[in-house]
């Protein structure tokens, strides 16, 4: 019997190391994809300030390193930690929390750990945040994505976020440039350049990614439609990927997404249809129909986050970093999938956004139900009943993510078809 095993063993190693073998010989150059500089690069941070022997930060994630939007974080924090020399035991994970009392839980063990300071990422985390910081007035927390800091106004408590909208538009752009490449080399007319959309929720953030992305399409190329399908989940591979499908098979002709696995990606490179990824560069898996990523980069922040309780001054209630100080960057562009000249107009487009020679929400370039608009209330100080409590219509263009950090622009514009929104 143990000749058999050991027979079988060496067996299935010879064949392992001939596929090996056979794929390293066969590999194709040109099916790896070919990236450029990225039009919005990330900026280099500095260590200027001294950091006390017992010093500790804690990090509460959602997920692990197979979610993109979690790894995202985790990718930051690693950059953080070797700018300031950090040490393992002075870096702590807590991953796969759920949006739940466990992460109140895993935010007191991190303060029993010693952590002076304690970050979670996921937007569902945040209440239990805010009882970690009533119970632990000595400890600073702080939280992506939530939207109660302002308004809770306490002195250890913080949210923070990015303009991310303006790597989705211009993200968007690079989209659109692929349609009307697409158009001119007859693959679709004009009328069949539709886009789709792999959503999580129909939350505001969402919606504001979902809709900056397809008005910098629309930027580029003006008959652009979109289709936006949800799956309910922030992180489902198999969810996203049918969803992905379920577009593809609807007509649409590229496809990007606000949801944290490969799926759609994946789905995208199995059927040859151009993807715009989110939270970083799936090239390596997708090299044929990779084009670019947009992501908030959180190493700004986290920064800036240690240096101020190192440095014993206050963190503000709402962060919101600016794309040109790093906080929003873009991937490098693969050249092999993504139209001629990509690179230039979105670096041109990038100058014109932080000039403020043209805004993401622009109100002359899209309408609602045929409609300009001119006024909005938006819910920014949030209540159980979400109500509209600020004008964010002003100068021509919805202020988004200047109230507070994150998103809350939730308007369902024309030109975008929700497919299921019920989530």
């Amino acid at each position: 019997m143990f000749k058999k095993l050991l027979s079988l063993a060496l067996a299935l190693i010879m064949v392992l190391a001939l596929g090996a073998g056979l794929a390293a010989c066969n590999k194709d150059p040109d099916a790896e994809a070919t990236l450029t500089e990225s039009p919005l690069p990330a900026v280099e941070l500095q260590k200027d300030f001294d950091i006390p022997a017992d010093f500790k930060v804690g990090f509460i994630l959602l997920h692990d390193e197979l979610s993109t939007y979690d790894l995202n974080f985790i990718n930051a924090v690693n950059t953080v930690k070797t700018v300031l020399g950090l040490t393992d035991e002075q870096v702590i994970f807590k991953k796969n929390i759920p949006e739940s009392n466990d992460c109140y839980e895993a935010a007191a063990d991190l303060v029993d750990a010693g952590c002076k300071v304690i970050f979670a990422d996921s937007f569902g985390h945040e209440s239990y945040m805010i009882k970690a910081a009533k119970e632990f007035p000595a400890v600073q927390f702080c939280h992506a994505t939530g939207t109660m800091a302002h308004t809770e106004d306490l002195a250890n408590f913080h949210n923070a976020f990015a303009p991310i909208y303006e790597g989705r538009y211009l993200a968007g752009v690079a989209a659109g440039l692929k349609l009307n490449e697409m158009i001119a080399e007859g693959k679709i007319t004009a009328d069949k350049a539709k886009m789709g959309y792999v959503g999580a929720f129909t939350y505001a953030e969402v919606i504001s990614g979902y809709t900056s992305f397809y008005l910098g399409a629309k930027s580029v190329c003006p008959t652009v439609t979109m289709d936006v399908q949800f799956t309910g989940s922030w992180y489902d591979e198999i969810k996203e990927k049918n969803a992905a499908n379920a577009l593809m098979d609807n007509g649409c002709v590229l496809i990007s997404q606000h949801a944290d696995s490969m799926g759609a990606p994946s789905a995208c490179e199995e059927r040859n249809v151009p993807n715009v990824s989110y939270n970083g560069s799936t090239a390596d898996s997708c090299p044929n129909t990779f084009i670019v990523s947009s992501k908030i980069d959180w190493s700004p922040y986290f920064l800036y986050m240690i240096k101020s309780v190192c440095q014993g001054t206050a963190i503000v209630n709402d962060w919101c970093g600016e794309a040109h100080e790093g906080s929003v960057v873009l991937t490098g562009i693969n050249e092999k999938a993504a139209a001629e000249g990509t690179l230039a107009k979105l670096k041109e487009v990038a100058g014109k956004l932080q000039s403020g020679e043209i805004h993401v929400f622009d109100t002359a370039t899209f309408t609602v139900e045929g409609k300009t608009l001119t006024s909005y209330m938006a819910d920014v100080n949030t209540d159980a009943a979400y109500t509209p409590d600020t004008e964010v219509i002003a100068d021509g263009y919805f202020h988004e993510s200047e109230f507070r950090s994150a998103p809350y622009f939730d308007i369902r514009i024309d030109g975008i078809t929700l497919l299921n929104a019920e989530y």
